[in-house]
């Protein structure tokens, strides 16, 4: 099996499956946070060099105040448990807007913990015209590469994508980091997440003619 250096994962699905439970949407959140963690330490176990959640977008804040309360906690948790499991962890966000949570803004440069085993990173209040808004920002004479200068540079290219939830878009997730990444979307909901998923998107993987272009 050819293990990805670089995997993102879109967890997708906590507010359906909240009211499949007959929950309110905003309770999802909470149970999306156990998935996270397990398919963290499995990553681990596999060999996985870097991890990126995308947490939440800036579209995401104009949905009800409970649910965004409910999913900047849920960012803030998620972060501070993986951070516990021996990660270096970074976060990218628009840190100047009053949606992302102050208990991130440490994380801004990367901090790692224990043993430093993995290098994570959990896209907060993330946007991609602000991540790319960056680069046209004047940089005197000198020429600046365009992936040296953007918001996210610090996110290398990724191989991998999964997303859960069974929507077939990447929601404006790193574009630039995503544009040779294969993607393999599951139609099960995050919270419902088993160790077989990551199993599947890997197979899968495996089967995919990775050139690059070349």
């Amino acid at each position: 099996m050819r293990i990805p250096r670089h995997i993102a994962v879109i967890p997708d699905g906590n507010r359906r499956w909240a009211l499949s439970k007959g929950l309110q949407k905003s309770q999802g959140y909470e149970h999306g946070l156990h998935p996270g963690v397990s398919l963290y330490e499995q990553c681990l176990s596999l060999g996985v060099e870097e991890m990126t959640f995308y947490g939440f977008t800036n579209d995401n804040t104009k949905r009800p105040s409970e649910e965004s309360k409910a999913f900047r906690k849920a960012c803030v948790d998620a972060v501070q448990q993986i951070n516990d499991k021996d990660a270096a962890i970074l976060v990218v966000g628009n840190s100047e807007s009053s949606q992302f949570p102050d208990e991130l803004k440490k994380y801004l440069v990367r901090q790692k913990s224990g043993k430093n085993l993995m290098r994570v990173n959990f896209l907060v209040n993330y946007d991609w015209h602000w991540d790319l808004n960056q680069s046209a920002r004047p940089q005197g004479n000198r020429r600046i590469d365009l992936l040296e200068s953007i918001c996210s540079a610090q996110i290398p290219r990724i191989d991998l994508v999964i997303r859960w939830g069974g929507r077939r878009r990447l929601s404006g997730m790193l574009p630039l980091q995503t544009v040779y990444s294969d993607f393999y979307v599951l139609d099960k909901l995050w919270p419902d997440l088993e160790s077989s998923d990551l199993e599947m998107a890997l197979d899968w993987y495996s089967q995919q003619d990775i050139t690059l272009g070349g």
